[in-house]
């Protein structure tokens, strides 16, 4: 993770320096330093800072002429005023103006009142900073999707779920959506947020199957500095930066049994219990789960909780695979070749009729994205003109199991073995995990402790 960048602006050298030396320590921090207003303009514009700590008298630009100068810019930088003794009242003034808080210098409490003023500082920029993403993401979520139903297809099976998606959308109903790997799962919770009552305020995601299982339950429900060992800053969970909008839980099936009866307490209480909190958070969020596992057999197996299964299962979808709906694969080849036509600046016109009936007949064991992975493929080959069925390199993917069993010989443990198929799939999936879980048919925790197994130190990336 990259350090907070602070930005220190004084012209006196040996006040500067004390500050930048202090602030180094720790190595908490990467430093930048300016001589006036003007010069820490030239930083601000060149980094991303998380906050500034500014001397008010300087010459060419004072603190209160670049403070005044940010506020015009509407930066959300916080702003730390360092003030003579004596020179309280034009600090307080600068706080009225904008600033975040100041400081006196020379006070014997001075470093302590610095690190714990600038702490709180970065941890509201970084809190800020995750809501302008959240806020940005939505809107171009809302742009794209334009209040508007947008998962493609007009089969039966689609069109069914879509009129009773159109219906529930505004409710507060927990939804649960299962269906195979690349069935569009997430488009699905991203049309129903679009649809609702919730599309102004956040869409926030969590891939359960992602996270290893030492961070989940801060991930979700976030902690207080100091809670746990590495816990340096207060975090906020997703339920809460979700607020008022819809959470979205995908792979719920790989959550683990623990967080599951906190997940539990939280839809029963509309509350969160951040780690190391001593006063639960209120949350008003719609939440919409997403697996391709059976829960059923999950709950019969003991790995899902029964109460926290009835309790997602209000309103479910099962997303057909897409071998099962084979009139909606022109309309999906459309929409990919457009988007990265787009994308790429080229003129594909369409697909030959020999690609077509190819795709036709194709079984797409990895559904929509996999349908999407070849016509991307397909599209920057071909550049321009028609898709044909050459270029589309139907198949391939079935090499990989060929290359593998080259490796297999008498004599290797069952172990051994997969072991080499573990590695040898991950470095056809370039390290992607949760590629390399699915082609493999487990779950991205059995291959993260398979990996801690041999020693692996990328079990927890």
């Amino acid at each position: 993770m990259d350090k907070p960048k602070i930005l220190v602006v004084d012209d006196d050298k040996h006040m500067r320096g004390s500050v930048v030396e202090f602030l180094e320590y720790g190595e908490q921090y990467q430093i930048f330093e300016a001589i006036n207003g003007q010069a820490a303009l030239e930083v601000i514009a060149q980094e991303n800072l998380s906050a500034i700590v500014s001397d008010i008298k300087m010459p060419i630009m004072d603190g209160l002429q670049l403070l005044d100068n940010l506020v015009k810019r509407e930066s959300k930088i916080p702003f730390i005023i360092m003030t003579a003794f004596g020179d309280v009242k034009t600090a307080v003034d600068a706080m009225s103006k904008g600033a975040y808080y100041f400081i006196e210098k020379g006070s014997d409490s001075f470093t302590d009142r610095l690190e714990a003023i600038l702490t709180r500082a970065v941890e509201k920029n970084n809190l800020v900073r995750e809501n302008t993403r959240l806020v940005k993401e939505n809107t171009v979520l809302k742009t794209a999707l334009k209040g508007k139903w947008q998962y493609i297809g007009q089969s039966k099976q689609i069109k069914e779920i879509q009129k009773t998606i159109e219906t529930i959308a505004s409710s507060k109903s927990t939804i649960l959506v299962t269906g195979e790997s690349g069935t569009g799962k997430e488009m699905i919770a991203k049309s129903i947020h679009a649809l609702s009552n919730r599309s102004g305020g956040p869409f926030v995601k969590v891939n359960c199957a992602a996270l290893p299982e030492s961070l989940i339950e801060s991930e979700l429900f976030g902690h207080e500095k100091g809670a746990f060992t590495g816990a340096l800053k207060t975090r906020l969970g997703k339920f809460e930066l979700a607020n008022g909008g819809t959470l979205l839980l995908d792979e719920i099936g790989e959550m683990p049994l623990g967080v599951q009866a906190k997940l539990l307490r939280v839809l029963q209480e509309r509350e969160v219990d951040k780690i190391g909190g001593d006063v639960p958070v209120s949350v008003d969020i719609r939440l919409i789960v997403t697996t391709n596992r059976d829960l059923q057999k999950e709950v019969k197996n003991g790995t899902f909780r029964e109460d926290l299964y009835y309790r997602l299962n209000v309103f479910h979808f099962e997303l057909p695979p897409l071998r099962e709906r084979k009139d909606d694969v022109p309309d999906l080849i459309n929409h990919f070749i457009a988007k990265y036509n787009e994308e790429n600046g080229f003129s594909v016109s369409g697909v030959s009729k020999g690609a077509l009936e190819a795709l036709k007949n194709y079984d797409f064991p990895g559904n929509i994205r996999e349908l999407e992975n070849i016509i991307e493929r397909s599209v920057v080959l071909t550049s321009g003109g028609e898709l044909s069925e050459e270029s589309l390199r139907l198949g391939k993917a079935k090499e990989l199991p060929v290359e593998i069993s080259k490796g297999l010989a008498v004599g290797k443990t069952v172990a051994q073995v997969e072991k080499e198929l573990i590695y040898a799939t991950l470095e056809h999936c370039k390290n992607n995990k949760t590629q390399a879980a699915e082609i493999m048919d487990i779950s991205v925790r059995t291959l993260r402790n398979k990996l801690k197994e041999y020693g692996d130190a990328s079990a927890e990336e």
